[in-house]
């Protein structure tokens, strides 16, 4: 089976040295060594000012409302992962769409201040599939409106914006490192600042409020990363060129076989970055020729996922209804194949020559049923 994602696993011996060393030690977490090792190399690797690791990437999420202490309603995109939109109402935060970009896949800026009311606190947009928001516009609508940025940067590790790193935008950003993301920790999370009294209050946030050993200074909760997602991260790391490099070159495979083909729209990146090339995602015409190619794409071992779908203003336990159009529109028709970076020639080959022949036929059938019809 060739899947959307495949987790790149480091050799066996490597890790077990780092294991080796969690056994010497008995430090399992709780900002444990390797913990510490991994913040300082991501930390310059980065280039960020302050990084602090967490157990997941919602985890960070939660943890950057209540740093920021939102409350009442923020604007965000319904065109993202599920943990974007229900981590704000596990918070209790009412979530309030802004359609989004029909070329960019991302916020459309020009939707957001149109949305601002006297209990909005926040603007949490979203880097989809590792492509820039429109960083300077937001900032400036936050700043006329006093509001708080949290970006969700859960697809844009090492993503740089003119030549700067893109995590270093807004008051907060937050990084996810499950297994499925081309830098991980098995699970885990960060969260990028660059106040430092955010960054030393939310130490203490993700240590249950602990600021000493007989000292609770603030509500908190539990989502330290431990030394074995630690360790898997330390060999990631050391490895992150060979991946990236990997998949640019998947990505451009990509991009050659399919640019030429009308049936098939795909994501207008920013011109301003450097792509981490995390994700491929294609935009086909309709939601049944989508449906047809993912078939055909099924029926030979192969299974790419619709991200994102549903629309998530369409969501069963959101209060306050709000229909975004676009948002709907496109959730209908894309579809991420499969990246990653061990994919071979031979099963790009099979999985674009699927992707075209199923398109060719589809448009035949068309023409027929217009005929008929």
């Amino acid at each position: 089976m060739i899947n959307v994602t495949k987790t790149y696993l480091p050799s066996k011996e490597k890790f077990k040295n780092y294991v080796d060393e969690i056994y010497s030690t008995g430090w399992l977490t709780n900002n444990g060594p390797l913990k510490q090792r991994l913040e300082a190399k991501l930390k310059e690797y980065l280039g960020v000012k302050n990084i602090i690791l967490v157990s997941n990437g919602t985890s960070a999420l939660q943890v950057a409302y209540k740093l920021l202490d939102l409350s009442g309603e923020v604007i965000t995109t319904p065109f993202s992962f599920v943990a974007t939109t229900s981590s704000q109402v596990w918070g209790g935060l009412t979530p309030v769409f802004a359609d989004i970009d029909k070329d960019t896949l991302c916020i459309d800026p020009k939707k957001i201040e149109e949305k601002i009311t006297e209990k909005t606190t926040a603007i949490v947009p979203v880097h989809v599939f590792g492509n820039a928001c429109e960083v300077e516009e937001i900032e400036k609508i936050a700043k006329k409106h006093n509001l708080k940025v949290i970006y969700d940067a859960a697809h844009a590790f090492d993503v740089k914006y003119n030549d700067e790193k893109l995590l270093n935008y807004g008051d907060v950003s937050t990084l996810s490192f499950h297994c499925t993301k081309l830098f991980h920790t098995i699970e885990g999370g960060a969260l990028i600042f660059n106040d430092d009294d955010l960054y030393e209050k939310a130490k203490k946030l993700i240590n249950f409020g602990i600021a000493g050993p007989d000292n609770i200074e603030y509500l908190g909760i539990n989502c330290k990363m431990n030394e074995f997602q630690a360790a898997m991260g330390l060999c990631v790391l050391d490895e992150i060129d060979i991946i990236e490099n990997g998949r640019e070159k998947v990505y451009n495979y990509y991009v050659e076989a399919f640019k030429e083909n009308d049936s098939i729209t795909l994501q207008k990146i920013n011109e301003n970055i450097k792509s981490n090339y995390a994700y491929f995602p294609v935009v086909f015409e309709s939601e049944e020729m989508l449906l047809q190619v993912r078939e055909a794409l099924n029926s030979e071992q192969v299974s790419p996922r619709r991200y994102f779908y549903p629309s998530l203003d369409t969501l069963c336990y959101l209060k306050n209804k709000q229909y975004m159009p676009i948002s709907n529109d496109i959730s209908k028709r894309v579809l991420c194949l499969p990246m990653y970076d061990s994919l071979t020639k031979k099963e790009l080959d099979k999985i674009s020559n699927i992707i075209l022949e199923t398109i060719s036929l589809y448009d035949v059938d068309d023409e027929v049923a217009f005929a008929r019809g």
